[in-house]
């Protein structure tokens, strides 16, 4: 028996495009905050200068880092490297943008994981969801991230927002559940409410875990720099978008290499930062 096409793609196009032509008002307010948050945490970032921007970060991996003098050499010589290529104003750029969706997928997942350690019909109805958001090419959701905010950095940050946060919502979830039972019944027995109980108990026991989540969500966020680049996203993505268009090997070697050290400094800060 043949059966006809169940007409999805034509369902969700008229749902986007319904969303654009009724909510165009909330996406503009949207689209005006995520703005300015990428460019206010660029403009602060470029307002120091490299050397002091470069000491700076190098002596935060030394005392994050247990005064690893080896992480903060590297961490030193790696971001005067990326001045040496003139990178340095395109990976304030890349930063900034980082560091905005990486901030929002924090702000956005914890609570959810939590919410989701607390509820098994919550977590149920939020799985399949967070397949699909980590399962589906990050090309397909470039689509409407672009119907609804035009090119620019943030139709990028929308992109890289729903690709970062699964890992953050399913470690923290991941982390409340895993708290000994025998904790939680002492916070019970000393009459603590829940809220102290999240707070004072099972919080600070899921910390490793939930930095594990914290870990990752910055690194897919760097991850997807290159792929924003195609809806408009500037900075180093951008360059080696770039160079693969004029292919041009040099030019998107040295922008992939300011990627890859920017990668290595804030895996291993987000690291030691982890309780162990």
């Amino acid at each position: 028996m043949i059966f006809s096409k169940i007409p999805i793609g034509d369902y969700v196009e008229i749902a986007v495009y319904w969303i654009e032509l009724n909510l165009g008002w909330l996406l503009d307010i949207i689209s005006d905050f995520l703005g300015f948050m990428i460019t206010g945490f660029r403009d602060f970032l470029i307002l120091f200068p490299p050397l002091i921007f470069a000491l700076l970060i190098a002596a935060l991996a030394y005392f994050t880092g247990k005064k690893n003098l080896k992480l903060a050499v590297g961490t030193f010589i790696g971001l005067l490297l990326i001045e040496n290529l003139r990178l340095w104003t395109l990976s304030m750029e890349t930063l900034s943008l980082v560091i905005s969706s990486a901030f929002l997928a924090l702000v956005i997942g914890i609570p959810l994981g939590i919410l989701a350690a607390k509820s098994d019909f919550f977590f149920n109805v939020l799985k399949p969801i967070l397949d699909l958001m980590q399962t589906m090419p990050s090309f397909v959701y470039l689509i409407p991230a672009l119907i609804f905010f035009g090119l620019g950095n943030v139709p990028g940050m929308i992109a890289t927002l729903v690709f970062a946060m699964p890992p953050t919502i399913r470690l923290t979830n991941l982390g409340i559940r895993q708290v000994p039972r025998e904790l939680k019944e002492v916070a019970d027995a000393f009459g603590s409410t829940p809220w102290q109980k999240l707070v004072k108990v099972e919080l600070p026991a899921a910390l490793p875990t939930i930095m594990a989540g914290v870990n990752q969500c910055i690194m897919l966020s760097l991850s997807m720099v290159v792929i924003a680049a195609m809806i408009g996203a500037r900075g180093l993505g951008y360059q080696v978008l770039f160079g693969i268009q004029r292919v041009d090997i040099g030019l998107g070697f040295e922008a992939g290499l300011g990627i890859v050290i920017l990668a290595v400094i804030l895996d291993r800060i987000t690291q030691n930062l982890s309780p162990k």
